[in-house]
């Protein structure tokens, strides 16, 4: 995604040239890395930005709605279970005030909901939504995925004082954490089955207010290509009732390219696209090539809620637009494995894909193993550890979720609880919780290391509860190794390294405590447990920096 293919194969040439050399000069060191995109460096932290914390009741609009009101929907469920389907108070302010709490967990990024004006009423039409039971009917837009005008803030995210250009700024100037926006530019809300015409429901309004498009509550093949207001939208069901935007209409592309430049404008660092594979790579391409003419290294990572590699990595090619994704195998993959106390390190190294990987560049893949519209992992407090140990030291850019630091809602899906509110309590409770203390130990390791953020993955022994593996990264500028040793046991177990490893010193990133290295190494990791050890300095073992080469070929 960074690299075309022949820098990519320059760049492996003299590697392989040099690889044999004793020593060389920084100039002419080969050069190993997974990725030199500076994105690569964040660790991201999701949240819905209405079930994060109510910073600001003032905005909660609690009369909105009418007959389909919009606040406080709930929808009990059986054992006293509950999910809600309303807006619960979660804004701007309550983000901000709790920037410190998330830095501390090591983050760098937060990936916020859309922000974009949606309906003010809940949908009448479709199917009935209720307790674990899929469906729009009864819910309201608190996700912000039902956008009606993508050029204005939605009323109950701002406070009076705090724009999203304010809190772009503050958090970037006052706490130095970015802000990942959520965008959709497939669909708009939902536009049709209504018992009668809802205001907003599939209405779409320019940057001044004016209405552009209607679906006026009419099957998608009831509309009229010649009606100016029908002609924003395709003429075939898509996503539940969502009115889904024609591809080949260029209004359609000046629309949502003229808006989300203007959010970049207000601070978003980078996008992450909502529904890719309902549009054609050729939509994506020219949507990327737009955004990239105003700011040419924008990061985007996309959703194509998909499990199979093959087709995902179409979407990362350059010719397809070069986006980045959201790396469901591995979400598939880590659940299977940290689930199950029994399960053997091995059978989680399907979805790397280090080598003839399908993906442009594997290393820029954005790794998560719950969201929103998937089940919360089903594991303990030992499993959310492992999983972040693995997640945060791993090849891709580590994602979690609002409240994973404290196993919340484990094992729910959408309407089971998986979108609960976490509120201040839910902060409390991580402020003294063991996932949350391991999860800023891990965090705040790979912040401090260039070889975890981009560096090559090497692997060493996976077997039953541990793991081994190297991450290094060389260029002309810096050179550092990264052992990384993974125990999932309960108990604590001794991990002897014995190929790869360069001489001389390194260090514990942890502790600090050095060791002096020739070839071979062995060290305890405690249960449930993560090692790493830094050598800064360049590759000098020769085995290591023939798989270097191979590994640079991906």
């Amino acid at each position: 995604m960074t690299r075309a293919l022949t820098t990519r194969l320059s760049i492996l040439a003299t590697s392989v040239a040099l690889a044999a050399c004793a020593s060389t000069s920084t100039e002419e060191r080969p050069h190993y890395y997974g990725t030199q995109e500076a994105f690569a460096e964040e660790a991201i932290y999701f949240l819905l930005t209405d079930r994060f914390v109510d910073g600001d009741p003032a905005n909660n609009h609690e009369d909105q709605g009418g007959e389909f009101p919009t606040f406080d929907v709930p929808m009990p469920g059986p054992d006293g279970k509950e999910a809600n389907v309303g807006y619960l108070g979660g804004d701007f302010k309550g983000i901000l005030d709790n920037a410190e709490y998330l830095k501390s967990l090591g983050v760098t990024a937060l990936w916020i909901s859309p922000i974009v004006d949606n309906p003010n009423q809940a949908f009448n039409g479709g199917d009935p939504v209720g307790f674990a039971q899929p469906g729009d009917g009864g819910k309201t837009g608190f996700h912000g995925y039902w956008g009606t005008n993508f050029y204005k803030v939605d009323e109950h995210w701002e406070s009076e004082g705090l724009s999203f250009a304010d809190l772009t700024r503050r958090l970037r100037e006052e706490h130095d954490m970015k802000v990942v926006l959520d965008i959709v530019a497939n669909h708009s809300s939902p536009a049709y089955s209504m018992e009668e015409d809802q205001p907003m429901f599939g209405e779409v309004y320019g940057p001044n207010g004016e209405l552009i498009a209607d679906h006026e509550n009419l099957e998608p093949e009831q509309l009229n290509p010649n009606n100016p207001l029908h002609a924003f939208y395709e003429r075939e069901k898509d996503l539940a009732q969502l009115g889904k935007f024609d591809a080949d209409n260029p209004a359609v592309m000046e629309y949502v390219v003229g808006a989300y430049l203007q959010w970049i404008d207000q601070g978003a660092a980078a996008f992450r696209i909502d529904t890719l594979r309902h549009k054609p790579h050729e939509f994506w391409k020219e949507f990327a090539d737009r955004i990239r003419e105003e700011h040419p290294d924008f990061f985007m990572f996309g959703e194509s809620f998909v499990f199979d590699a093959e087709f995902l990595g179409e979407h990362t090619q350059p010719e397809n637009g070069g986006l980045s994704l959201l790396d469901f195998p591995a979400q598939e993959t880590l659940t299977k494995v940290f689930e199950n106390p029994e399960s053997d390190y091995s059978d989680i190294l399907s979805y790397l894909h280090l080598e003839d990987s399908p993906y442009h560049n594997p290393y820029e893949l954005v790794s998560f193993y719950e969201n929103h519209d998937i089940r919360r992992m089903d594991g303990d407090t030992k499993a959310y550890i492992n999983a972040n140990n693995w997640l945060f030291t791993s090849r891709g850019i580590p994602s979690i979720y609002y409240g994973s630091e404290i196993g919340f809602m484990p094992g729910t899906k959408e309407h089971e609880g998986n979108r609960n509110y976490f509120g201040e309590a839910g902060i409390d409770q991580a402020k003294q919780h063991p996932i949350a203390e391991n999860l800023s130990h891990i965090a705040h390791i790979r912040q401090e290391s260039v070889a975890l953020q981009k560096g090559l993955q090497a692997n060493l022994d996976f077997d039953g509860d541990t793991a081994s593996f190297l991450r290094v990264y060389q260029d002309e500028h810096q050179a550092q190794t990264a052992l990384v040793l993974l125990n999932k046991g309960d108990e604590a177990a001794s991990i002897s390294v014995d190929r790869w490893l360069n001489e001389g010193e390194w260090r514990d990133a942890d502790t600090g405590e050095r060791f002096d290295v020739r070839d071979q190494l062995t060290l305890g990791v405690p249960g449930n447990g993560v090692r790493v050890l830094l050598f800064d300095g360049e590759v000098n073992n020769a085995q290591l920096a023939e798989r270097l080469v191979e590994l640079q070929a991906f």
